[in-house]
């Protein structure tokens, strides 16, 4: 899988800065850039804000909040100064990215609290690669970035938007942007970092789609797995989500999570729903975890974790999970979970006019 990191983020203010030179000379102040309401030179400004923050909330390993400070541009710096403060602060953000671990997570409010590096890089470069637009616009300057470089954000911090045969006008149309000839204009829009559940052993971290198309293809998603991993379940969850993002109806808190061990960042196994709740309020969940993992109570405590946030929410009111009948330690998990057997009419039901496999016990858990 490509990364998503510091190298991403160097290309990205490096294409900006080469664009950005040709116009030093031009009156950036008195200009509007593209659809906002901000200058050109204001927007520019606000890039190099971005990346140092972004590298603050990392360095920092902030967790509850933005780290208080901003930098301020000297008085009498024009438009040649304003480029090497960007890049001085893509050099910064690059650098952060590279020497965080994996694990690490810092405060970022959209929507689940917080992000990873990779998540930090993401937004990031979707900062440079969208300001960098509005200011072309404003300066009447043509723009494209690499489409390498949108995918990666698409597919980092836009799992909810459907993939279009053009990374660019894709990322521009998610951000209000721009036009794309099948889909409504937006006028609100937000990115997504990806859901990260704790749990006491484990942590439940949501897969993206980037991550869900390298497991799918074999991969590892991104995740050091323990021997043996990932397992069959696992893969073939990660195929549902690819499938889901490609058709535009993903939604990243009812996709699939890995679950990673506290001690060491490595992963044992996968849990996740079958997809949004339905009319009735009810969400399906599946769990597998690696061989050499199990017999621990890592599945027992995931399923927990996961049943326990999905419950409190306003929009589930049960939970289901389909289990072979010959699968006793994995009717185990339900059981220690909360679940039950359903009595037998509604198992019989989901015989008749569902079509349950008959090889398939069904258990659940009420909130």
């Amino acid at each position: 899988m490509r990364d998503m990191g510091g190298d991403q983020i160097e290309e990205a203010v490096a294409g900006a800065a080469a664009l950005l030179r040709t116009v030093a000379g031009r009156d950036w102040e008195g200009v509007r850039a593209g659809r906002l309401e901000w200058s050109c030179r204001t927007t520019a400004i606000h890039i190099a804000e971005d990346l140092i923050a972004y590298a603050g909330q990392l360095a920092g390993r902030a967790t509850t909040a933005y780290v208080p400070f901003e930098i301020v541009v000297e008085d009498g710096t024009d438009n040649a100064g304003l480029i090497e403060v960007i890049e001085t602060t893509g050099a910064l953000l690059a650098a952060t990215v590279r020497t965080t671990p994996r694990e690490t997570r810092a405060f970022h409010p959209y929507p689940f609290g917080g992000a990873n590096r990779e998540g930090f890089a993401a937004m990031g470069v979707a900062e440079v690669l969208l300001h960098t637009h509005d200011i072309a616009a404003g300066l009447g300057l043509s723009y494209e970035p690499p489409a390498e470089l949108c995918q990666d954000v698409l597919t980092r911090i836009f799992p909810h938007v459907r993939p279009g045969p053009d990374h660019w006008r894709t990322l521009l149309w998610a951000t209000g942007r721009g036009e794309l000839p099948d889909r409504a204009p937006l006028t609100e829009w937000r990115w997504n970092n990806n859901l990260v559940i704790p749990a006491e052993r484990l942590t439940l971290q949501g897969v993206t789609p980037a991550a869900a198309a390298d497991l799918t293809a074999g991969g590892t998603g991104g995740f050091e797995w323990i021997e043996g991993g990932p397992f069959e379940g696992t893969v073939s969850a990660a195929g549902m989500v690819a499938k889901a993002y490609a058709a535009g109806t993903h939604r990243p808190e009812w996709g699939m999570f890995v679950l990673v061990r506290r001690e060491d960042g490595r992963a044992v196994g996968g849990i996740g729903f079958h997809g949004v709740p339905d009319e009735e309020d009810r969400a399906e969940v599946g769990y597998d975890l690696v061989e050499s993992a199990r017999g621990n109570g890592y599945a027992t405590e995931a399923l927990r974790a996961l049943s326990e946030w999905a419950l409190a929410r306003d929009d589930v009111k049960l939970l289901f999970a389909a289990v072979e009948r010959a699968n006793t330690p994995s009717q185990n998990v339900a059981a220690r979970a909360g679940f039950a057997r359903v009595d037998a009419d509604v198992e019989e039901d989901a015989y008749e006019l569902h079509g349950l496999d008959r090889s398939l016990q069904l258990y659940a858990r009420e909130g």
